[in-house]
């Protein structure tokens, strides 16, 4: 239970805020690729995430640098992240067979990639308002980044998905 609130007076306040929950964001997402990338079996979905942990660690930069400008270095806990991690940790841990573990790892980063282009999104719209327009060009090439991983998701997902079910489909007959 929070005691004390954050005094977000204007929407510069809440901007500045969300951008800080962002950056817990994309630090917590640097810390659990590699644990993903190692449990990964799919080619693919590997390279797929490697590719993703260096977008991240662009993503954690620029967002420092839009908080610098702020006069801000330090986060805030972005809470949905956190859930996201764990749901995604606990269906790896209760994924037995190595396709359906690549499934649940394709599902747990698109909740991820889902969660953060809702927060670029928002926070562009923000910043354009603002009259930030650097920012927003910023922000915008960070949706893009997350779009476009979203996108590359659900094509491996596509292959992925079939193999898991035929899989299955198999050992019941």
């Amino acid at each position: 239970m929070k005691f004390f609130s954050a005094n977000l007076q204007d929407l510069s306040a809440l901007y500045v805020n969300h951008l800080q929950k962002a950056l817990d964001m994309e630090r917590q997402i640097t810390k659990a690729l590699p644990k993903m990338i190692e449990k990964a079996t799919d080619p693919q979905l590997k390279q797929a995430f490697n590719t993703h942990l260096q977008e991240t660690q662009s993503h954690v930069a620029k967002v420092e640098r839009l908080l610098q400008q702020y006069g801000k270095d330090e986060s805030i806990s972005c809470k949905v992240l956190s859930s996201l991690v764990s749901e995604a940790e606990d269906g790896i841990k209760d994924a037995a067979d190595a396709s359906v573990r690549d499934v649940t790892l394709i599902a747990s980063a698109q909740q991820v990639e889902h969660h953060e282009m809702a927060v670029y999104g928002t926070l562009k719209t923000w910043a354009g308002i603002l009259g930030e327009t650097d920012q927003a060009l910023v922000l915008e090439s960070i949706l893009e980044e997350e779009k476009h991983a979203d996108v590359l998701l659900t094509g491996i997902a596509d292959r992925v998905n079939t193999t898991a079910e035929t899989r299955a489909y198999a050992s019941t007959r």
